[in-house]
């Protein structure tokens, strides 16, 4: 019977152990998404104490968003070359180490340039935590719960983020929105360092450095234009030179793919049709979640006169919804299948913000909340499939890069998004009508998600649908 006991106690403690790996790695990625929504509601008093234009403030947001896109497939190379533990691990401390520096940051150009450094950390940071819960979780089951928790993670981040941002505004100050990040990059490097198996090194694997200055141009550039339209105009001859210069560096981009010895992706991996196009749905959708909450943020300050706290319980909503859509959908993959998930978040995503579109100029805030509700669950009700869609493509010793292509095309999608969003508001006839606009274009973002779904999202595997729940 004492054995029996011990054997039995054994297996609990051996199966609690199991998932410290998923607590490790998520406790990085939480971070990451943390600091996106957290900055949120806290950005328009960020400009106002530090004097930063519309154009500024858009900067202090996308600054982190361009490099964080622009490097993730190198992030995604380099731990495929280096171990994507050791690369993970230098991406936790140099994120937690600009944290530091954008809490002391006396000026909106430090802050900007903080940012852009605290942007390179999470790019080193968000490819290797799926790389690492591919590696950790082998079995198909597994994964699939894995990459669902993974999923919900950035749900109670995104959930926590605004109501957290909006308190520590309005009783510490903005700068602890920064802050935070100390103690949680801290626990993560020694979960992380303690946990987490060393992941197998690939020195054969060489950099292909000009693919990558193209990705990074193509980021920087897409995003410099969309920003400054907002204060240019549309027609301006340097936002038209610099959306050229940036369509010239993704052609860039493709034709050294093509023939580079070494590519950053296989070109068979590039042409999968589950690859590429679950990465244009994490696009969009990307796009059309932080568009969202972006210009949501500033109506919710600028024209109604809420307080940041005001701004964070006001989106709560639409970002509590993600806590646990992803859980769902994690546990109804393995029964289901990843396409009607996908198909079905987006249609749901694109009917919230065409109703926020169509409530009219100015709506009470009421009328508000199932649009914001059906945004959100909708986006992290996909992201689970997309992600499954996306990692399942990839080949033997490529994880870190596929995962990388799809967190660069998410990435890419919120700095588009947030970019045209603020560009929208400030160019329209009145602020009510940009808003509007700007809802409407994520709504037809959302449905060309979906439309895309039905034809590149594929079900798990059989043997992952036969695992048992």
């Amino acid at each position: 019977m004492a054995c029996a006991e011990s054997a039995g106690g054994g297996e609990a403690s051996r199966g609690r152990r199991a998932w410290v790996p998923l607590l490790a790695v998520c406790a990085g990625y939480f971070m990451v998404i943390l600091d996106v929504t957290a900055l949120n509601v806290a950005v328009p008093v960020i400009g106002r104490e530090l004097s930063a234009s519309l154009t500024g403030i858009q900067w202090i947001t996308d600054g982190y968003t361009l490099v964080f896109a622009g490097f993730l497939l190198t992030g995604g190379a380099l731990g495929d070359r280096l171990g994507n533990r050791r690369v993970f691990c230098s991406g936790v401390a140099v994120f937690t180490l600009s944290s530091a520096a954008c809490a002391l940051a006396a000026s909106a150009p430090l802050l900007v340039a903080a940012r852009l450094v605290e942007g390179l950390g999470a790019a080193l940071i968000v490819p290797g935590s799926l790389a690492l819960l591919q590696q950790a979780y082998p079995e198909p089951a597994a994964r699939s719960r894995a990459f669902g928790l993974w999923g919900s993670m950035a749900g109670v981040a995104a959930a926590a983020g605004p109501l957290l941002g909006g308190l520590l505004v309005a009783t510490l100050g903005w700068r602890w929105v920064f802050l935070v990040n100390l103690p949680v990059g801290a626990a993560c490097l020694l979960l992380t360092l303690r946990h987490v198996a060393r992941s197998p090194r690939r020195a054969a694997r060489a950099l292909d450095w000009p693919a990558q200055c193209a990705v990074v141009a193509t980021a920087a550039l897409l995003t410099a234009a969309l920003n400054e339209a907002g204060r240019r105009g549309w027609s301006d001859p340097a936002v038209l030179a610099m959306a050229a210069l940036a369509a010239l560096a993704a052609a860039g981009f493709a034709v050294r793919e093509r023939l580079a010895r070494a590519p950053v992706l296989p070109p068979s991996l590039l042409r999968s049709r589950a690859m590429g196009g679950g990465a244009v749905i994490g696009l969009l959708f990307n796009f059309g979640f932080y568009g969202m909450v972006f210009t949501a943020s500033l109506e919710f300050q600028h024209q109604r006169g809420f307080s940041a706290l005001g701004t964070g319980l006001a989106l709560f909503p639409a970002v509590a919804m993600t806590m646990f859509a992803s859980v769902l959908s994690g546990r109804l993959a393995r029964r289901t299948g990843d396409r009607p998930l996908v198909v079905s978040g987006m249609l749901l995503a694109a009917l919230g913000l065409a109703g926020w579109a169509a409530a009219g100029p100015d709506p009470a805030y009421p009328l508000l909340v199932a649009p914001m509700m059906a945004a959100g669950f909708g986006t992290s009700f996909a992201l689970t499939g997309a992600t499954a869609t996306v990692m399942g493509a990839a080949p033997a010793g490529y994880s870190g890069a596929a995962s990388a292509l799809f967190n660069t095309t998410r990435q890419l999608g919120s700095a588009t998004g947030v970019a045209l969003g603020g560009s929208l508001l400030a160019t329209a006839a009145d602020y009510g009508t940009g808003l509007r606009t700007s809802m409407a274009v994520g709504a037809l973002a959302y449905l060309a998600a979906a439309g895309l779904a039905c034809l590149c999202v594929s079900p798990l595997p059989k043997q992952a649908r036969e695992e048992p729940a």
